[in-house]
């Protein structure tokens, strides 16, 4: 290679630019052909490497099945073997017996509070509708100042008796846009507590009307509210079969010493201005 080497000294510039320029391919062609050569090599060798793998994975002996140890295989039989242990059914009987029990104290506890409940609603009924409560009379008693009122109850519906609690009577005189209770007490043979109601009852009380500036709704005459409140059964000992009765009574009354012809006249009533006026509730 020495001898066809040409003489340096004798190459102009542009000769011996061009040598370099030849050397530089030859040089790159050179390494070209190297990394081709170790691609190939390379892809030889992986590929007596995976003939290889194949080999051995052909020649290789099958894997065994996985199998449960014996102490598992024990354990998941016991558990469906439990299942058939008369302990265990027995607890499962008494369990299912309590639930059954419960449901049965459920629904007869149910079937109770509807049975009370009817029964109370029919009391109450039977207390509105069967017990008849009326103001009979008011009178003026000879004092001056206190009146005397007559009331009447009457079992008009139940063919029962009813077992009424007598309480006492309240009396109420409107004065202004207030109501104000005035003293009321039972009159001689008359007493508050239970009567035994089969068909009627009376009873009378007494009360002084002592108020200041009474409202006149109409001329000469208080407006008076009465309030009856009894509780009513229909056994003398009663449980929890009590209803409760309110019963108000609106009367317009006339004051002791009150000028009848003035009242007449500012009226325009045409007989004698009676004791009391009887008006519905409200």
């Amino acid at each position: 290679m020495n001898a066809n080497r040409p003489d340096l000294a004798t190459l102009s510039s542009a000769e011996k630019d061009a040598l370099i320029r030849d050397l530089r391919r030859e040089v790159a062609l050179g390494q070209s052909e190297v990394r081709l050569l170790r691609r190939r090599l390379g892809l030889a060798e992986q590929q007596r490497d995976e003939h290889a793998l194949r080999e051995a994975l052909r020649t290789a002996a099958p894997r065994r099945g996985l199998q449960p140890p014996p102490s598992i295989a024990v354990k998941l039989g016991r558990s469906f073997d439990l299942w058939r242990s008369p302990v265990v059914l027995s607890v499962l009987c008494l369990i299912l017996a309590a639930f059954a029990v419960d449901g049965a104290v459920g629904i007869w506890q149910t079937r109770e509070l509807q049975q009370q409940r009817l029964a109370r609603l029919q009391l109450e009924h039977e207390a509105l509708t069967s017990l008849y409560v009326e103001l009979k009379q008011i009178v003026m008693e000879s004092d001056g100042k206190s009146y005397r009122m007559i009331l009447a109850m009457q079992n008009i519906g139940s063919e029962r008796p009813l077992y009424v609690m007598l309480n006492a009577v309240g009396v109420f005189v409107q004065s202004g846009m207030t109501w104000q209770q005035v003293a009321s007490q039972p009159v001689e043979g008359t007493s508050w507590g239970v009567v035994k109601l089969i068909d009627a009852h009376s009873y009378g009380v007494s009360f002084t009307p002592d108020v200041a500036n009474w409202a006149e709704l109409i001329p000469g005459y208080m407006h008076v509210r009465i309030q009856s409140n009894m509780l009513i059964s229909r056994s003398a000992e009663p449980g929890n079969d009590i209803a409760e009765r309110r019963t108000p009574f609106y009367v317009y009354l006339k004051p002791h010493g009150a000028n009848d012809a003035e009242i007449k006249a500012r009226g325009k009533m045409s007989g004698a201005p009676p004791v009391f006026i009887p008006m519905p509730p409200h």
